[in-house]
């Protein structure tokens, strides 16, 4: 069994309103910060799990994502990173 640690990006869909972000590129705007023409807001998670390769492990990421980590109704998710580790 291989060790992985994995980087998960999730994003509202375009097109689904982004009041967070709205807020946050009117603050920019408020603080001087030209030029910025819109904030989507998203979350990150990091990771770790066992499985017997790389194609294995992205499965069942993306099957945490589209069973828990994200609403895949309104969210999109990318698997941004993985990478094999050794364990100590």
């Amino acid at each position: 069994m291989r060790h992985y640690s994995a980087r998960i990006i999730i994003t509202l869909k375009n097109g689904v309103l982004d009041p967070q972000g709205k807020a946050s590129a009117g603050a920019l705007s408020g603080l001087g910060f030209e030029g910025v023409n819109s904030v989507r807001q998203g979350k990150v998670m990091d990771v770790e799990l066992s499985a017997s390769d790389d194609a294995t492990a992205r499965a069942d990421l993306a099957a945490m994502c589209e069973k828990l980590l994200a609403n895949t109704v309104i969210e999109d998710f990318e698997i941004a990173a993985l990478t094999e580790r050794q364990m100590a």
